[in-house]
């Protein structure tokens, strides 16, 4: 997650006002479980491609992102040679770094793999986690106290590295994490905070 406004504002984390696609997707996805293979598969792609960009920059693309990559589909994207690599690097609605659309389809072959060991790679990505979402004993405050990675994130990177993905690095582990809910990294005060303690009652 790209670092906007630190603290709480109008009742939700403070980046997430900073513009009207990051309250949208604030309210209805960042700290949501996702249990969803295509929808991990996104997320996964689309937290690489952020590497050295803002979120915002995905977010504005993402429509165009989904139409590139078939709507994500990995046995799809997996399938992709290189008249797809060329129309990828030529498609001016997404970024077009050649290193990370290689890594996308590269990615896709690895998560077949990992989903044809253990059943789904739902089954497989949330035992770094012991099947749970995390959440500090504290919530902190501001947007600069939330830690960048964690020993989980770090150990999500070195295993995904191991089984052949590319752009999975302890930073954008953890922003995936964080992303499909398995880290709740929501600040003090914020409505998203307030309503999951009053569900866990």
């Amino acid at each position: 997650m790209t670092k906007g406004p630190e603290r709480l504002s109008n009742q939700r984390c403070a980046w997430a006002c900073a513009e009207s696609a990051y309250g949208r997707y604030h309210d209805s996805e960042w700290g949501v479980p996702v249990h969803d293979d295509r929808k991990l598969f996104e997320m996964l792609v689309l937290e690489g491609f952020q590497a050295g960009l803002s979120w915002l920059t995905i977010l504005k693309k993402r429509e165009a992102f989904r139409k590139a990559f078939s709507h994500f589909v990995p046995s799809k994207v997996a399938r992709y040679g290189a008249r797809d690599l060329n129309r990828l690097v030529n498609d001016k609605g997404i970024v077009r770094n050649r290193l990370k659309i290689e890594a996308a389809i590269t990615n896709a072959r690895a998560f077949l793999a990992v989903r044809e060991e253990f059943g789904s790679f739902d089954e497989w990505i949330w035992r770094f986690t012991n099947g749970k979402t995390l959440r500090a004993k504290r919530r902190v405050e501001t947007f600069a106290e939330l830690p960048r990675e964690s020993v989980q994130s770090r150990a999500m990177s070195r295993e995904l590295r191991r089984r052949g993905f590319r752009f999975v690095g302890p930073v954008i582990c953890y922003a995936f994490m964080q992303a499909v809910g398995m880290v709740d990294d929501h600040l003090a005060g914020c409505f998203k905070a307030r309503n999951f303690q009053k569900a866990s009652r």
